[in-house]
């Protein structure tokens, strides 16, 4: 028999609830659902039948978990936050299946958010308070707004202050907070024809180029990137416009604005990175290494994190 708090004016119908988790007044908990230890299930919360909490969950005032949500393992849920299941409701109408809508490990819902049915929400991720979030968001994302927008990364150190290199000198370049990852500041010779900035591979970048590809026209709301490469070098360089790009080695991540043509980022192998909050003009050059290979991709957080943690 679990080993559970259960206020006296809570209803729990369920059986599978972990040690340690306390249910508070006028909770309402359906016989399928799964809670599991150590959770915290607070006043006026009521959850359906398919729906599985892991450990260490809270779930503030006034929530409901509806069919198909799953929540992993430390998810915050704030007061008032609102989960859907059906885009197309209407009254004694019901789906054949509820999509499933999953909070990752670690993730933070702020109060009053609303969160649409069929997306992910990535682990670490945090959703501003009033967020209407549309779209899946990506493992340790801030989204805000309505519709809910990326505006930043938790646990990400700042944008680093650039080193001056000035008109006719060696490019510098910065060491970053993330294993391998390099800013560089090329220099820029300007006279009355223009500016001119120089980009020499495998003297001034350490790779040769076998592929270069260009990135325009990109909403602003959306993101590219969000994978790794197992053995491909990326160079970025925004030759128009800005971006932002997060670079994370699976323990350290940093942000970075790219936003002069002069200024590019050397991207190594086994570095997980997205660009996000592309202006209006920005043109997105990206140099790689390799030939286009899609082995060579790791688009899924979790096996990149597997795959990181084993090479260290």
């Amino acid at each position: 028999m679990s080993n559970h708090f259960q206020h006296p004016q809570a209803l729990c119908e369920s059986s599978h609830i972990g040690d340690g988790t306390r249910i508070w007044a006028f909770a309402h908990i359906l016989p399928g659902a799964v809670i599991g230890r150590e959770c915290n299930i607070c006043d006026h919360v009521f959850i359906e039948n398919d729906v599985r909490v892991g450990d260490r969950v809270t779930v503030k005032c006034g929530v409901q978990l509806w069919d198909g949500l799953r929540v992993e393992d430390d998810v915050f849920i704030g007061p008032n936050a609102t989960f859907t299941n059906d885009r197309f409701p209407r009254s004694k109408a019901y789906p054949e299946k509820f999509p499933e809508t999953l909070i990752g490990k670690r993730a933070s819902i702020g109060a009053n958010a609303t969160i649409l049915p069929g997306i992910s929400i990535g682990q670490g991720a945090m959703v501003g308070a009033g967020a209407v979030v549309t779209k899946s968001v990506p493992p340790h994302a801030i989204v805000a707004g309505n519709p809910a927008r990326i505006i930043g990364y938790a646990n990400a150190s700042g944008i680093p202050e650039r080193d001056a290199a000035p008109a006719g000198t060696l490019p510098g370049i910065q060491e970053s907070a993330v294993r391998g990852v390099r800013l560089h500041t090329q220099p820029v010779i300007e006279d009355l024809r223009g500016k001119l900035s120089v980009y020499e591979f495998e003297s001034m970048v350490p790779f040769a180029v076998k592929r270069t590809f260009l990135v325009y026209d990109v909403p602003t709301a959306q993101v590219r990137g969000e994978h790794a490469h197992k053995i491909c070098h990326q160079f970025l360089v925004c030759i128009s416009g800005r971006c932002s790009v997060l670079a994370d080695d699976g323990s350290k991540r940093q942000e970075f604005l790219l936003d002069a043509p002069n200024i590019g980022l050397h991207l190594p192998p086994m570095v997980w990175g997205v660009q996000y909050n592309y202006s209006s003009d920005a043109k997105l050059v990206v140099f790689a290494s390799e030939h286009y290979d899609a082995a060579d991709y790791i688009r899924d957080y979790d096996e990149f994190l597997s795959l990181a943690r084993a090479g260290d």
